[in-house]
Protein backbone atom coordinates (compact mmCIF):
# COMPACT_ATOMS: atom_id res chain seq x y z
CA UNK A 1 0.00 0.00 0.00
CA UNK A 2 1.58 3.23 -0.63
CA UNK A 3 0.44 6.80 1.04
CA UNK A 4 -1.62 9.55 -0.34
CA UNK A 5 -2.19 12.61 1.42
CA UNK A 6 -5.66 14.35 0.73
CA UNK A 7 -6.37 18.38 1.50
CA UNK A 8 -9.61 19.73 0.95
CA UNK A 9 -9.84 23.81 1.39
CA UNK A 10 -12.58 26.72 1.99
CA UNK A 11 -12.99 29.63 -0.97
CA UNK A 12 -10.30 31.41 1.42
CA UNK A 13 -7.68 29.35 1.68
CA UNK A 14 -8.35 27.67 5.04
CA UNK A 15 -7.88 24.38 5.58
CA UNK A 16 -11.06 22.04 6.19
CA UNK A 17 -9.07 18.99 6.52
CA UNK A 18 -5.79 16.78 5.66
CA UNK A 19 -5.90 13.15 6.13
CA UNK A 20 -3.39 10.34 4.51
CA UNK A 21 -5.12 7.34 2.96
CA UNK A 22 -3.36 3.93 1.47
CA UNK A 23 -4.29 2.71 -2.14
CA UNK A 24 -1.89 0.02 -3.94
CA UNK A 25 -1.70 2.32 -7.03
CA UNK A 26 -2.51 5.65 -8.37
CA UNK A 27 -5.72 4.23 -10.19
CA UNK A 28 -6.98 2.55 -7.49
CA UNK A 29 -6.61 5.83 -5.68
CA UNK A 30 -7.86 7.83 -7.96
CA UNK A 31 -11.46 5.74 -8.84
CA UNK A 32 -11.57 5.36 -4.47
CA UNK A 33 -10.30 8.85 -3.55
CA UNK A 34 -12.90 10.05 -5.51
CA UNK A 35 -15.82 8.04 -4.47
CA UNK A 36 -14.10 9.17 -0.43
CA UNK A 37 -14.34 12.39 -1.31
CA UNK A 38 -18.00 12.58 -2.18
CA UNK A 39 -19.19 10.64 0.63
CA UNK A 40 -17.59 12.96 2.78
CA UNK A 41 -18.84 15.95 1.25
CA UNK A 42 -16.00 17.48 -0.19
CA UNK A 43 -16.83 17.04 -3.60
CA UNK A 44 -17.58 20.62 -4.11
CA UNK A 45 -14.56 22.00 -2.06
CA UNK A 46 -11.48 23.04 -3.41
CA UNK A 47 -9.32 19.69 -2.70
CA UNK A 48 -6.42 17.70 -3.95
CA UNK A 49 -5.22 14.00 -3.51
CA UNK A 50 -1.27 13.07 -4.11
CA UNK A 51 0.71 10.19 -4.03
CA UNK A 52 4.01 10.28 -1.73
CA UNK A 53 6.16 11.95 -4.54
CA UNK A 54 4.02 14.42 -4.76
CA UNK A 55 2.44 13.70 -7.91
CA UNK A 56 -0.80 15.21 -8.08
CA UNK A 57 -3.81 12.53 -8.87
CA UNK A 58 -7.17 14.40 -8.25
CA UNK A 59 -7.55 17.94 -8.59
CA UNK A 60 -10.47 20.38 -7.73
CA UNK A 61 -11.05 24.15 -7.75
Amino acid sequence: MKAYKFTAFEPTGELIIEETWNYENDDEAKKQGEEAINEKGYGNKTHRLVNSSGKLILFHV
